[in-house]
């Protein structure tokens, strides 16, 4: 058995996600930031690895306040597992644009590593997924915008 209970793993994920959502949904990601211990790590392999909160923080806020990611708000989980063990949570994390209008979905998916670290704080994410996805779903987005909006 790990040092966390399955249930204080699912209680965190499930803090991470409201929060997450909050902050996409706002556009003010310091809750979000503050769910990882100061000396975190987060790897991303598009931007690279992140060390620290803080740096964890002015990535995301940076990211996320940037066109066309400031309209990604939604980050819906299509499975997760959660390894007491270790106490590891493993989700797929769709990724999902603000409806361009007609009510059509566009979202890619990343594979998400959390490291839990106790008292509601994570130490480490690394966020797996194809840039080429992501691409091709913000266009796809985009000129749906560009359609509905007559251009």
């Amino acid at each position: 058995m790990g040092r966390f209970s399955r249930e204080e793993l699912e209680a965190a994920f499930e803090e991470y996600r409201r929060v997450a959502l909050r902050a996409g949904t706002t556009g003010n990601w310091d809750a979000w930031a503050d769910l990882f211990t100061e000396d975190a790590t987060y790897v991303e392999h598009l931007f690279g690895t992140l060390g620290g909160r803080e740096a964890i923080r002015r990535w995301i806020t940076r990211t996320m306040s940037t066109p066309p990611n400031d309209r990604m708000r939604y980050f819906p989980v299509e499975w997760y597992v959660v390894d007491e063990d270790r106490g590891w949570i493993v989700a797929a994390v769709w990724n999902r644009m603000e409806d361009p209008g007609d009510g059509s979905v566009h979202q890619a998916i990343n594979f998400t590593l959390l490291k839990y670290a106790g008292n509601g704080k994570w130490s480490y994410e690394e966020d797996v997924y194809n840039p080429r996805h992501f691409q091709t779903m913000i266009e796809g987005w985009e000129r749906r915008r560009r359609e509905i909006a007559g251009g």
